[in-house]
């Protein structure tokens, strides 16, 4: 696999197959291909290619919320069977 840095007529660029470039694109360097897309910067700035360690949504809480829904009586009786009895809910589906 042959990979080329292009960059199209809007100014983007992105790493691209070369059999896949197409004639509205134009071939770039790989210094030109870092410098544009700012990843130049970004390794620089972190040194080791990423964001900085731990970086990233951190969980709000301990364990995940649970999900809950309101259902009549009949429903959670009948969920409540479904579990005891393993019903297979993919084969109710298909009937």
């Amino acid at each position: 696999m042959d990979y080329v840095f292009v960059k199209d007529s809007e100014g983007y660029v992105f790493k691209k197959l070369k059999s896949e470039v197409s004639p509205d694109e134009k071939i770039i360097s790989e210094k030109e291909y870092m410098k544009v897309s700012g990843l130049t910067s970004y390794e620089k700035k972190f040194g080791h290619g990423g964001a900085r360690e731990n970086a990233g949504r951190k969980q709000k809480f301990s364990s995940p919320l649970k999900f809950q829904i309101r259902v009549t009586k009949e429903e959670k009786d009948f969920l409540t069977y479904a579990r005891e009895h393993n019903v297979n809910y993919a084969a109710l589906m298909q009937m």
